[in-house]
């Protein structure tokens, strides 16, 4: 297959998708992934394709100084045939391995595009990071060349072994300096006859409850895979398109790259010190912004402000990440006319469930398969399929955005790709339109009085509350029912922790929860979170068990008192 008709069948598919984008069903029923031959490198292939001569702005960085850089389609073609022919230079070659610690910055596209068009893998990691995690990634994912903001280039003052150093930004003269690369114009880069099964993309996840795991991704798995991430987004050619997301996670890499410019829509950026909700919804406005994708955190901030000004042109609000509490879709809905749509996917994949435009849209549920991915229930007991269960990929049906598996794990990978499905680890319910409703992970959800508990509903009905800013439940050992829901609250803007606070909170849920779902205790304090900010909830868990055996003292109003108030 010439490298032409990989384009073209890519087009294709993209194509049918954006033409059924308020089609669910035909979308789904029609789908298949598009044959790409036995070569394919999508900074090429696809990218360089619809690039070249392409005026059209291909991503817009504005920041909080009012200062605002814009890179046509065009720009970002040549300037990544630059970046690419320099890096050659210095040895970076096929199947070498990247990491890049850049935050939002040009360079960063630059870079991204650069190394796939080289056939080398990338490894993007975020700034947050310390010299000790460094070091464990570096070593886990081989890595042989490392590019980085001058601000973070002496945390690899003590990471061991002989790899390029290449730095973004005046600064210590031991680092080749990446304005290098545009020195001299450059050709466009050959095409490094990539596999579509070779390596592509390292992501390490969150690490929510274990040590971060390190997943591997293929030239297609990512590159055509976000076809589905791109429908799910609802983005066409033309779109504005800003998502709320930090480099060095693979959500970043979902929303702030691949589907974007799968779609040929602007990627948007607004760097910003301190979240501010004005500010961020002018920005909205002022840039035409179609389409904005956040994680519920941001949209929980969002309805605590000011939104009398509307939306200006956003016509798609999407949130991912963690579920999204019905409370903040109706609050937006009411104040917008907005619906949020939530979705769900993993570093391990791209976006899989979703609520996609047009469709209808039940309030607390996730949406329904997205095109291209045979997601099954599968009761974690029995191993039938079910109604109920947990979520799972089904690996008989070859979905091409899955991940190769995870690095160096053999253990693992046997343990999440048992029985002929990938097992996400997370519990949901499907109801009879076929809607999948998140319940938890695997590990979060707890028996209370031997009814199960499912920490998100419990938290949905919280974050009603006019003082709960954020919530988090974990099972509180109890001598009389082995556990007890426990709610710790992260308190709004206004509000003390105080007890006529708790009390309020603690009748509030009573009223709303069946009686097996009382939340029996409330602690006011910061939530404990991964450094892409996903609650860590075994965190909690863990203080409960030091609270229960008294090494640690817990502030906290329990449901009884208010019944003896």
């Amino acid at each position: 297959m010439s490298h032409k008709s990989a384009t073209d069948n890519f087009r294709a598919a993209r194509d049918r998708l954006v033409a059924f984008r308020d089609n669910h069903a035909e979308a789904v029923a029609g789908f298949e992934w598009p044959d790409v031959g036995d070569t394919f490198n999508w900074g090429i292939d696809w990218f360089d394709a619809i690039a070249r001569g392409n005026n059209h702005p291909a991503l817009v960085i504005a920041e909080e100084d009012g200062t605002t850089k814009r890179f046509s389609f065009h720009d970002m073609a040549a300037r990544s045939d630059q970046v690419g022919n320099w890096l050659k230079s210095l040895g970076v070659k096929r199947g070498d391995a990247v990491m890049l610690m850049l935050g939002n910055q040009v360079e960063l596209w630059d870079s991204m595009l650069a190394i796939m068009k080289l056939g080398a893998v990338i490894l993007p990691t975020t700034t947050a990071l310390g010299t000790a995690d460094l070091i464990d990634r570096m070593q886990r994912g081989g890595v042989r060349h490392v590019i980085a903001a001058s601000a973070d280039v002496d945390k690899f003052d003590d990471v061991p072994g002989d790899f390029t150093r290449i730095r973004v930004g005046a600064g210590n003269a031991d680092w080749t300096d990446f304005a290098d690369a545009f020195a001299t114009p450059a050709a466009p880069l050959p095409h490094p006859l990539t596999a579509p099964h070779d390596p592509l993309l390292l992501y390490f996840t969150s690490g929510t409850t274990n040590r971060p795991k390190l997943v591997e991704h293929t030239q297609v798995s990512y590159p055509v895979g976000h076809l589905s991430t791109m429908f799910w987004l609802g983005l066409r050619t033309g779109d504005i398109h800003l998502a709320i997301s930090s480099p060095g996670w693979a959500k970043h890499a979902w929303s702030c790259f691949f589907a974007p410019w799968i779609a040929e829509a602007t990627i948007f950026v607004y760097n910003y010190g301190r979240f501010d909700a004005a500010g961020l919804t002018q920005k909205i406005r002022d840039e035409h912004v179609t389409s904005f994708c956040a994680p519920p955190t941001v949209w929980r901030m969002l309805i605590q402000s000011d939104l009398s000004a509307g939306p200006g042109d956003l016509r798609e609000a999407i949130s991912a990440g963690e579920p999204l509490n019905p409370e903040v879709i109706s609050q937006i809905r009411r104040q917008w006319g907005l619906t949020i749509r939530d979705g769900y996917g993993q570093t391990e994949m791209t976006a899989v469930v979703g609520n996609t435009p047009a469709s209808p849209v039940k309030d607390g549920s996730m949406g329904r398969p997205l095109p291209g991915s045979p997601i099954v229930l599968v009761d974690p007991i029995s191993g039938a399929l079910a109604e109920e269960g947990e979520i799972c990929v089904d690996l008989a049906r070859h979905p091409v955005n899955l991940m190769t598996g995870y690095v160096g794990d053999a253990e693992r990978n046997a343990a999440t790709t048992h029985d002929g499905y990938f097992h996400t680890g997370d519990i949901a319910a499907r109801d009879s339109d076929g809607y999948i409703t998140y319940i938890g992970r695997t590990d979060d959800v707890f028996k209370a009085s031997d009814y199960k508990i499912s920490p998100f509903e419990l938290e949905s009905v919280l974050i009603e509350h006019p003082a709960v800013a954020e919530a988090a439940i974990v099972p509180a050992p109890d001598a009389v029912r082995l556990a007890v829901p426990k709610a710790y609250v992260v308190l709004a803007a206004g509000f003390e922790p105080s007890s006529d606070t708790a009390f309020s909170i603690l009748a509030y849920a009573r009223e709303q929860l069946a009686p097996f779902q009382r939340i029996r205790r409330i602690e006011f304090m910061e939530l404990p979170k991964t450094i892409s900010g996903k609650i860590r909830r075994v965190e909690l868990r863990a203080r409960e068990e030091e609270v229960a055996i008294g090494t640690v003292i817990a502030i906290e109003w329990r449901d009884d008192d208010l019944r003896g108030n």
